[in-house]
């Protein structure tokens, strides 16, 4: 029989990546004595990892165009093998590796690379110039414009400044060569620079598209230019159409000066009287419009409306309507916005019992005052009339048998109080409750006022139960 042969002795085939390499790593983690045959199939499998990243990396190379692998390849390629990348490699400075001298002791070992380290002078950092990074990318909000008027602050653009009108800086001609007139104060010089400013500043917020509806919609409400059914869509457009906020400052404007000037000259006219009309149907178009934010022009709109209700002389066939129109419009101004500013009821009270019961003020002021007292509501009559002595100033006025627009008023407040008998009974002088009634009428009311009442005992009963039940 034959012997059987013996086995060759196993090599191991080693690659660039040396098995010595492995021991190395093998005993700084603790791990001595590691054998041969370990050591060389973990270099193999290490030599095979580094291949397959290299081949990746070798992939994003070719398909950025270049000619060198950088670290960016490599942690590409990292990344879709599912191996977690390598930290403190930038690509845009990549690290450079110096070649070592050769060791005399040990002239065996090949060429040894290391990566030299920047030497750091710190005296010539400290001399140089430090570089303020700028700030970052960053959103923020500012108002670009509030309620028609850009705000002066750095993130606008500062308003163009318009040159000052040549006629303030020129001094005035004299008066029959005797003396100058007095040159304009330094007050009123910036007062007309103001208005120019803000002349400038109208230009620039509305459009011409604003610009135009504004002349069309005024030349389509005031007499004799315009007539019924422009005047009828012009209202109609104001209270209805959005997009007029930026035009509210100058109709609020329009409104006050149209006011001031149909009242300057005593309006008598007739047609002071249809402008009234109009610019106070105008003044109720914006108070119905939802979409207009009206509150920062309460101020300016008070006193068109105030000075409609109480002014003193109207023209005869509109009086009683512009002073009904008028407190319609204070009553809805008022239910509006009372809420919101919580004195403004009190000091629009104030005003109309001023008004009433002031010596010097006219019949017209009153009736103004008596119809806004009314048109306010129920509470405004009795503490205007009735607890602030409304009622015995205007009886006190009246003679027995006045009839006429202020006696109209006040009667119409007293319904407000509580309504009339339907079928109405009189009281009777001989009857002691009656005389008691009588009596206390005439404590309240005056006696004007008090004879008023006598033909309905229902209606004297009930006022007199109303200011009882509310003191």
């Amino acid at each position: 029989m034959s012997k059987p042969k013996a086995k060759a002795a196993q090599t191991h085939q080693t690659g660039i990546y040396k098995s010595d390499s492995v021991r190395d790593v093998a005993e700084s983690l603790g791990i001595a004595n590691l054998s041969e045959t370990v050591a060389s199939s973990l270099a193999s499998d290490v030599e095979y990892r580094i291949h397959q990243v290299i081949e990746e990396a070798s992939r994003f190379m070719r398909h950025a165009r270049r000619t060198t692998i950088t670290t960016s390849d490599i942690d590409q390629a990292l990344r879709v093998l599912n191996i977690e990348p390598l930290y403190g490699h930038n690509p845009h400075n990549p690290p450079v590796f110096r070649r070592a001298l050769p060791f005399p002791n040990a002239a065996n070992v090949g060429p040894v690379y290391f990566v030299e380290d920047e030497e750091i002078d710190f005296d010539r950092v400290l001399r140089e110039e430090k570089i303020t990074l700028p700030k970052g990318v960053s959103w923020t909000a500012h108002w670009l414009a509030v309620e028609g008027v850009q705000p002066l602050i750095p993130e606008n653009p500062p308003a163009i400044p318009k040159d000052v009108d040549q006629e303030i800086t020129k001094s005035p001609p004299q008066a029959n060569g005797a003396f100058p007139l007095t040159p304009p104060s330094e007050s009123r010089s910036t007062v007309k620079k103001q208005q120019q400013q803000q002349q400038q500043l109208v230009k620039q917020v509305l459009s011409r598209e604003l610009q135009l509806y504004y002349t069309r919609l005024t030349a389509s409400l005031l007499p004799p230019t315009a007539d019924s059914t422009k005047r009828t869509a012009a209202l109609a457009s104001l209270r209805n159409d959005a997009g007029l906020q930026a035009l509210l400052p100058y109709l609020i404007r329009w409104v006050g000066e149209g006011v001031v000037t149909a009242l300057k000259e005593g309006a008598q006219a007739e047609a002071d009287g249809r402008s009234l009309e109009v610019l106070l149907d105008v003044v109720s178009a914006i108070l119905e419009n939802n979409t207009l934010f009206i509150e920062p022009y309460l101020h300016q709109l008070l006193p068109a409306i105030l000075s409609t209700l109480l002014h003193s002389t109207l023209p005869p066939s509109h009086t009683t309507h512009l002073r009904t129109s008028a407190a319609q419009t204070l009553s809805r101004l008022l239910t509006q916005h009372s809420t919101t500013y919580p004195s403004l009821s009190p000091r629009i009270m104030k005003t109309l019992l001023v008004a009433l019961i002031s010596a010097d003020k006219s019949k017209g002021t009153r009736e103004g005052a008596i119809r806004g007292l009314v048109g306010i509501g129920k509470e405004a009559v009795r503490k205007g009339l009735v607890e602030g002595g409304g009622v015995k100033v205007v009886g006190s006025e009246c003679t027995p048998g006045d009839t006429g627009p202020l006696v109209d008023s006040v009667m119409t407040a007293l319904n407000v109080l509580h309504p009339a008998s339907d079928m109405p009974e009189s009281l009777d002088a001989t009857d002691d409750g009656d005389t008691v009634t009588i009596a206390h009428l005439q404590e309240v009311l005056g006696n004007f006022f008090a004879e008023k009442l006598h033909g309905d005992k229902g209606w004297a009963l009930g006022i007199l139960g109303s200011i009882k039940q509310q003191s």
